[in-house]
């Protein structure tokens, strides 16, 4: 549903809540950042997580959440970019170019707000449609 490809694995909503509420392990914060072929480091600035706070985070073994709603963002913006351009590749490589669109950010870039991150997810909707940046 939401969250797969970072291991999250819930049936509905209302058990998304109650995982976010409870932090998500760091490990999807760790596999985000495989997935995206984006150092830990660079990730940690995206999802606005001081590297301080993550490396604090790692040995808890749990992010806060509202570090799990920023990571399940960026999960299922990457998601829904598979869904969009039917190959994990196409999407992983579709978040580092610089897109016209966004000003000549990157989706990646863009997406490290709340408002970035819907515009990121408009513009999926746009190119699902057959607009082309």
């Amino acid at each position: 549903m939401y969250g797969q490809s970072i291991g999250i694995q819930t049936e509905n909503v209302k058990g998304l809540i109650l995982l976010l509420k409870q932090g998500l392990p760091v490990s999807s914060f760790s596999r985000l950042s495989t997935i995206l072929g984006v150092p830990e480091k660079s990730l940690a600035t995206t999802v606005n997580i001081p590297q301080r706070t993550l490396t604090r985070r790692k040995k808890e073994g749990r992010l806060k959440t509202d570090e799990s709603e920023r990571v399940l963002r960026l999960a299922c913006l990457y998601e829904r970019a598979i869904e969009v351009y039917g190959d994990e590749d196409l999407a992983r490589q579709w978040f580092h170019l610089p897109v016209k669109g966004l000003g000549g950010k990157t989706p990646l870039e863009f997406a490290d707000t709340e408002p970035g991150a819907r515009e990121v997810e408009d513009m999926l909707g746009r190119i699902e449609d057959g607009v082309v940046y």
